[in-house]
C-alpha cells in the first residue's frame, strides 16, 4: 500500500470529516493537493479527525480551516462550507478576534478563554454563544509555527442555566429576607407595609400598594402603599370599572393584570384610571377565594416598562406569601387567644403544644407557599407507583385538574392514548428510578382533552437511608414557544419565495437584454439588405418573413422584461377583441385539447388604455387558473361589457367609463376564506411546486397602476368569474384600421454622429443604418474610446450609446461627456427595459431592437 493510500485509509476512520477531507479539492487552496502535504500537517489532521473533542486547525497565514466531527456540529449551517476556506471568510462576524488569534499563534503564543461570549451566525441569524476556547500553535516539519489549533467547547447552555439559577437564588434570598422581616409581627398592616416597601425598592418602581375589595365586587380601598421619593400616595377608594374592561375581566378571573404602557395597551378612554394613579406600567395580582375577588396587590411605574417574566413571578410570589402570612397571623392571634383561655387549666401543656404546633405550621406554610406560589410550572409529587400525592396551583392551571380530582390517580392520565399503548409512562418512571432523573419534551393531555407541548423533568426522591420514596415532577407548557418557532419558519419560507422570484426576474431580464441585442443586429441587417438587393418577389418574401420572425422575437423579449418587472408600462390604445384574437392560438395551446374557448364581444366595444404585454400576461394567467380549476376539461368563456361606474360601486375604481373583461370557468370554485386571500402574494392552493401565489397579485398591481381594478367572484362547486376593469380611451370606438400604406421615411439634416456599443455586430449595423440615412458616423466599442473621440472631434452633433457595457455604463459615459459638452444631444439605446435614473428628461431613449425608421425619428427628435 502506498503512503498516500495508507494516509487516506487512516482518515477514512476519522468519521464524516475524515472522509470529507479526503474528498475535498485542496488544489485550489494554499495547502495544495493532499498528496503533497507535509508530514507535520498530515499528522495534525489525523489527530484532529480522530479526537472526540471539537477541534479546528487554522493552517498557514490565511488560517485555512480543517476540523473534526465535533466542530462540524458547533459550526451549524456553516458546515461544510467553511472546510478549506480562510478563517476570516468562514467567520466574518469575528474576523478581528480571529486575526488576533492567528497573530499570537503564529508567533508561538497561546490563548485561553473561559465562558467567552461571541455573536455568531450559525443558523441564518446572529446569537450570543459562550465558549471555552484554547488556542495553541502547531509546527511544521522545520519546527516553526505553521498554524493554530483551537479546542472549542460551547458552554452556552451552562452559562444560561447558571444565570437562571442566580436569578432564582436571588429571588429566594429576597423572599427569605422578606419572611424574616415580617415573621416577628402579626399585624396585617405592618406586614403589608414592610412587604410593599421591600418589593417596591427591589423592583425600582414608583408605587407598590395593596387593596381590599368591597362586597359589590367593584369598589376597592387601597389601605396602604409605598411610594418612591417625590411620588404622591394613592391611598383611597376607587372603582374597578374605571380601569377598563380588561382589568375587570382578568382580575375577577384570578389572572394577573400586566400592562406595559397603559396608553398603548388599552383601548382609547380606558387608561384614565391609571392616569389618575400616575401609572403607565402595572402588574396587579388578584386574590380570589370561593370564586370571589377579595384583595389586590400591585406595583406601578410612572413610565412605560417592559415587565420581564421574573418580575411577574416575584410579584405573584410576594403577594401569595404576604396574604398567607396575614392569614396565618390572624390565625395565630386566634390561637393565642384560645391558648390564654386554656392556660389556666394547663399552662405548661399548652405552651409545649403551641410551640410545636407553631413550628410545624411555619414549616408547612413555608413549603406550601414556596410550591404553591409557582404558577408557571406544574409541580407535584408521585409515590413509587406513579400516583399523584401533591398538586400545586401551577399544575391546576396547566393541566386543568383540581387537587380533589387528581390526587391519588396515576399520572398516566396526562399522556395520550398512543403514549399509553407504547408503555411510555412506565418507561418514564423506570428511567427516573434507574438514572435519578428523566428529561423529555412531548405532547400531553389536559383534563378537557386538549393537547399541549410539555417540557418534563422527573427526579427520583430518596430518604436518608437511600430508599426510593417517590418522584418530584415538574412540567412546563412550551406550546407557545414551539408555535413561535413554526411562525418563524413560515416567515423564512416566504422570504425564500420572494428571493427566488427576484432571482428569476433578474435572470429573465438578463436573457431578454441579450436577445434584444441579437435581434437589433438581425433587424438592422435585414433592413439594409432589403434596400441593397435587386427586386425579386421570392427574395422579398423571405426577407419579410425573417423581419416578422425577428419582430415576434422582439415582442417575446418585451414580455420577458415585463415578467421581470424591468419594462415600464407603455399605455396605448387597445381594442380588446383584436388583442384576444391575436392570442387565441397561444391561449388554446396553453389550455390543451380538452378545453373549449368561447369569446363574446359587442360590436360597439370602445377601445381602452392598457399596456398590451401586461394585459396579455394577465389574460393568459387567468385562463390558466381557469384550466387548473377544471382538471377534467370544459368551457372557458371570455366576454366584455362597457358601462359607466359610479364612485364606490366597484372597489378601487373612481367614477368613469370602463370596459370589463371577464374570464369565466365552471370549475371547483373557492370558499369565502380562500376567495378573501386569493390575491395575496404567495398564497396558492395549487400545492408545492405548482404555483408561486404571485399571478393574481401581479394582475391586481398592474391594473391598479393603470387606474383599473381586479375583481373575483366565486362559489364552491359553481366556478369562478375573474373581472378586469380597464378605463375607456376617450373618443375610441372599435379597432383603429390602418390604411396599409407604410409611413414614409422623413428626411432630416445630416449630422456627425458618434455611436457607442460594446457589441461589434450592433455597432457596425447601427453605423450602416445611419450612413444609409446620409449621416457621417464614428464608432466606439467602449466608453473610454468614445470619450477620446469626443475630445478629438469637436464637430460631433449627437451621441448614441448603449447602456449595459463593461468598464463604463452608458449613464456613466453620459455624465462624463456632459462635463465637457453639457449641451451635446444624447440618445440612450438599451435592450434591458429599465431606464437608468438621474439622467434628466433631455436624454432620449431608444429601445432595442429598433428599426431604421425608429432610429431616424430618435435622431431627428434629439438633434433636429
Amino acid at each position: 500500500m502506498t503512503e498516500s493510500a495508507a494516509y487516506g485509509a487512516l482518515l477514512e476512520t476519522g468519521g464524516e470529516m475524515g472522509r470529507r477531507i479526503i474528498d475535498h479539492d485542496w488544489s485550489a487552496t494554499p495547502l495544495g493537493p493532499i498528496q503533497g502535504w507535509s508530514q507535520s500537517l498530515r499528522a495534525i489532521v489525523a489527530f484532529i479527525v480522530h479526537s472526540p473533542v471539537p477541534m479546528v486547525m487554522l493552517w498557514g497565514e490565511d488560517g485555512i480551516m480543517l476540523y473534526n466531527d465535533g466542530y462540524s456540529v458547533f459550526a451549524g449551517d456553516n458546515h461544510p462550507r467553511i472546510l478549506g476556506c480562510r478563517v476570516r471568510e468562514g467567520w466574518p462576524e469575528v474576523a478581528d478576534f480571529n486575526d488576533n488569534v492567528m497573530k499570537v499563534g503564529l508567533a508561538g503564543g497561546t490563548l485561553a478563554y473561559k465562558d467567552h461570549v461571541l455573536s455568531l451566525n450559525r443558523t441564518g441569524r446572529f446569537e450570543d454563544v459562550w465558549m471555552n476556547l484554547d488556542y495553541s500553535p502547531v509546527y511544521d516539519d522545520t519546527g516553526r509555527p505553521a498554524g493554530v489549533l483551537a479546542v472549542v467547547v460551547e458552554t452556552t447552555a451552562m452559562v444560561k442555566a447558571a444565570a437562571a439559577l442566580r436569578e432564582s437564588e436571588e429571588t429566594l434570598r429576597f423572599l427569605d429576607t422578606l419572611g424574616k422581616r415580617t415573621a416577628s409581627t402579626t399585624n396585617a398592616d405592618e406586614i403589608l407595609a414592610v412587604t410593599t416597601r421591600m418589593l417596591g425598592e427591589k423592583l425600582g418602581v414608583a408605587i407598590c400598594a395593596y387593596a381590599d375589595m368591597d362586597e359589590d365586587g367593584d369598589g376597592f380601598t387601597i389601605r396602604g402603599d409605598w411610594t418612591r421619593a417625590g411620588i404622591a400616595s394613592i391611598v383611597g377608594h376607587y372603582r374597578l370599572a374605571d380601569f377598563g374592561g380588561m382589568a375587570v375581566e382578568r382580575l375577577n378571573a384570578g389572572q394577573p393584570l400586566i400592562i406595559h404602557d397603559s396608553r398603548g395597551d388599552l383601548p382609547p378612554g380606558e387608561s384614565a384610571g391609571f392616569d389618575r394613579l400616575g401609572a403607565r406600567a402595572t402588574i396587579c395580582i388578584p386574590l380570589v377565594k370561593e370564586q370571589r375577588l377579595i384583595a389586590l396587590m400591585a406595583v406601578h411605574d410612572a413610565a412605560p416598562r417592559q415587565w420581564p417574566a421574573s418580575d411577574l413571578t416575584l410579584v405573584r410570589e410576594v403577594a401569595e406569601r404576604s396574604w398567607a402570612h396575614v392569614e396565618r397571623a390572624g390565625t395565630e392571634v386566634e390561637l393565642r387567644a384560645t391558648a390564654d383561655r386554656l392556660r389556666e387549666l394547663n399552662e405548661t401543656l399548652e405552651q409545649r403544644v403551641e410551640e410545636r404546633s407553631a413550628a410545624l405550621e411555619r414549616s408547612q406554610t413555608q413549603f406550601r407557599l414556596l410550591v404553591q406560589g409557582v404558577t408557571d410550572y406544574a409541580i407535584f409529587m408521585l409515590d413509587t407507583d406513579g400516583r399523584v400525592s401533591s398538586w400545586n396551583a401551577g399544575a391546576e392551571r396547566i393541566k386543568g385538574y383540581t387537587p380533589q380530582e387528581i390526587v391519588g390517580r396515576h399520572f398516566s392520565a396526562f399522556y395520550t392514548d398512543e403514549d399509553r399503548e407504547r408503555g411510555e409512562p412506565a418507561r418514564t418512571l423506570e428511567t427516573a428510578r434507574r438514572e435519578g432523573r428523566y428529561l423529555a419534551e412531548g405532547w400531553r393531555q389536559r383534563k378537557d382533552g386538549t393537547r399541549f407541548r410539555a417540557s418534563v423533568v422527573i427526579d427520583a426522591i430518596h430518604d436518608d437511608a437511600g430508599q426510593l420514596i417517590g418522584f418530584a415532577k415538574i412540567t412546563r407548557d412550551v406550546t407557545e414557544r414551539d408555535q413561535a418557532h413554526r411562525e418563524l419558519e413560515l416567515a423564512r419560507e416566504a422570504l425564500f419565495q420572494s428571493q427566488k422570484m427576484e432571482a428569476i426576474g433578474q435572470l429573465t431580464g438578463g436573457i431578454a437584454h441579450d436577445f434584444n441585442n441579437l435581434l437589433a443586429a438581425v433587424l438592422s441587417g435585414l433592413e439594409l439588405l432589403r434596400k441593397r438587393i435587386p427586386a425579386n418577389p421570392q427574395v422579398t418574401s423571405l426577407l419579410d418573413n425573417s423581419v416578422k420572425a425577428a419582430e415576434r422575437g422582439a415582442a417575446l423579449t418585451q414580455r420577458m422584461l415585463a415578467f421581470a418587472r424591468r419594462q415600464e408600462l407603455a399605455t396605448e390604445i387597445v381594442h380588446i377583441p383584436a388583442l384576444v384574437a391575436d392570442m387565441m392560438e397561444l391561449l388554446q395551446r396553453s389550455l390543451g385539447p380538452t378545453f373549449i374557448l368561447e369569446t363574446r364581444f359587442r360590436a360597439d366595444l370602445p377601445t381602452v388604455s392598457a399596456d398590451v404585454n401586461q394585459l396579455e400576461m394577465a389574460l393568459l394567467n387567468l385562463a390558466v387558473n381557469a384550466r387548473d380549476a377544471m382538471p377534467e376539461g370544459g368551457t372557458i368563456t371570455i366576454d366584455t361589457i362597457h358601462r359607466n361606474v359610479a364612485d364606490g360601486e366597484v372597489a378601487g375604481l373612481r367614477a368613469g367609463r370602463y370596459v370589463r373583461l371577464t374570464v369565466t370557468d365552471k370549475g371547483s370554485g373557492m370558499d369565502a376564506a380562500t376567495l378573501a386571500r386569493a390575491s395575496d402574494p404567495f398564497f396558492t392552493t395549487k400545492g408545492v411546486g405548482k404555483g408561486t401565489g404571485l399571478g393574481l397579485s401581479m394582475v391586481h398591481g398592474y391594473l391598479h397602476q393603470l387606474g383599473g381594478a381586479f375583481e373575483l367572484e366565486s362559489e364552491v362547486g359553481m366556478g369562478t368569474r375573474a373581472h378586469i376593469w380597464l378605463p375607456v380611451r376617450k373618443g375610441g370606438v372599435g379597432q383603429p384600421t390602418p390604411d396599409g400604406t407604410p409611413e414614409a421615411m422623413p428626411v432630416g439634416t445630416p449630422h456627425n454622429i458618434l455611436v457607442v456599443d460594446d457589441d461589434i455586430l450592433i455597432l457596425k449595423n447601427t453605423i450602416a443604418l445611419l450612413e444609409d440615412l446620409g449621416h457621417k458616423v464614428l464608432g466606439a466599442a467602449s466608453g473610454n474610446e468614445a470619450l477620446a473621440l469626443i475630445a478629438q472631434h469637436a464637430d460631433i452633433d449627437l451621441l448614441i450609446t448603449d447602456q449595459i457595457m463593461p468598464g463604463m455604463t452608458g449613464s456613466e459615459l453620459v455624465a462624463k461627456a456632459r462635463e465637457g459638452r453639457p449641451a451635446l444631444p444624447i440618445i440612450l439605446a438599451t435592450g434591458y427595459g429599465e431606464a437608468p435614473t438621474g439622467l434628466g428628461p433631455e436624454i432620449r431613449r431608444l429601445n432595442k431592437p429598433f428599426t431604421q425608421f425608429a432610429l431616424n425619428r430618435a435622431v431627428m427628435q434629439a438633434a433636429g
